[in-house]
């Protein structure tokens, strides 16, 4: 039977022109949702599957925001790849691979599908849920926090350059986490000026459509991305106890004996499935992520670590390898999740 004008047209306005789509699995997942995978999971109302999911973000014919959770997580990770080395690729997921359909988009996407309305959140009635949005980027909290340690883990050279570490004190010595870093002077915290890129996920560069999916024409021309917003401002000596210079009976930055304290028991007892992370870094070192409540941190298995916190927006803390990293390192790697 041949297809009317009215079903035609209907089809038209149910069909999903894809933007860009994001992985959400144990090991790899939009940090704004979350410090871990399961806490990702729920704010997307998804039960944490252990394969995951992938996050397909698009306009249908209307110009609404979508988010279509599949759980074919190796379509959604060729698609990425491919739109990584430049190559065009139609990402078209099957009707029976759909999780769910939630309105609007958890992160900010900076291109929008051509000929039809402009980006905008579906009508209440038709979206059943409020709709996702980005992250507010007026303040500092924990999105914010989270996606700064994402850039320092994705421009590691370029914020490791700028430490000298003999300028502060290593991690060593004591069960309490005595004699950790405190922040330097030589280092700039402009957080800002280094995310404008942070979080990007990848556009589509197909320009054909599939009956239900279809990808945006735009050639790839644009980058999706959430920026970490944040004034920035140039890192002071943080303050320590004693005599403030990392001799004193309990020396060191507060905060960061805290984070090491709680990353080192994440060693007894494991942390929710994606607190720690490790992926890869040049030669045989890991590139380590580990969150905890108000707390985020970055570091090179062979090298030193970055913690940003909550209560100290905008910082950036850089914490010395000394006689007591490494081995703290090492055990996190060992329980860490990897990408498959």
């Amino acid at each position: 039977m041949a297809e009317t004008d009215e079903e035609a047209v209907a089809a038209e306005d149910d069909a999903l022109y894809v933007l860009t789509a994001v992985l959400l699995t144990p090991a790899k997942f939009p940090s704004v949702l979350g410090d871990d995978y399961p806490e990702a999971c729920a704010a997307l109302g998804l039960a944490p599957l252990a394969d995951g999911y992938g996050l397909v973000l698009g306009q249908d014919g209307e110009g609404a925001r979508w988010t279509v959770v599949i759980d074919d997580v190796s379509l959604v990770a060729v698609a990425i790849a491919s739109w990584d080395c430049g190559m065009e690729y139609d990402l078209s997921p099957n009707e029976r691979t759909v999780v769910a359909a939630l309105p609007g988009w958890p992160l900010a996407v900076a291109v929008a599908a051509p000929d039809v309305p402009a980006p905008h959140d579906p009508d209440p009635e038709d979206a059943g849920r409020p709709p996702l949005t980005p992250p507010d980027t007026a303040t500092w909290g924990p999105a914010q926090r989270r996606l700064g340690a994402d850039e320092i883990a994705l421009q590691w050279a370029l914020w490791r350059e700028q430490i000298d570490e003999a300028a502060f004190p290593a991690w060593g010595g004591g069960t309490g986490g005595e004699a950790v870093s405190s922040t330097t002077s030589d280092v700039t915290g402009d957080v800002k000026a280094l995310t404008d890129d942070s979080e990007e996920v990848k556009t589509s560069s197909g320009d054909s459509a599939a009956p239900d999916v279809a990808s945006t024409p735009d050639g790839g021309a644009g980058s999706a991305q959430t920026a970490l917003a944040t004034e920035g401002r140039r890192q002071t000596p943080a303050a320590a106890e004693g005599d403030g210079k990392g001799n004193g009976s309990t020396p060191g930055h507060r905060g960061i004996r805290r984070v090491l304290t709680e990353a080192r028991a994440y060693v007894d007892t494991p942390p929710p499935l994606g607190r720690v992370r490790s992926s890869f870094a040049p030669g045989d070192a890991r590139t380590l992520r580990a969150d905890g409540p108000g707390w985020s941190m970055v570091a090179r298995t062979d090298d030193m670590a970055f913690v940003l916190l909550d209560d100290e927006p905008g910082e950036v803390l850089p914490v010395g390898r000394g006689p007591e990293l490494p081995g703290l390192l090492e055990a996190l790697d060992k329980l860490a999740v990897r990408p498959s």
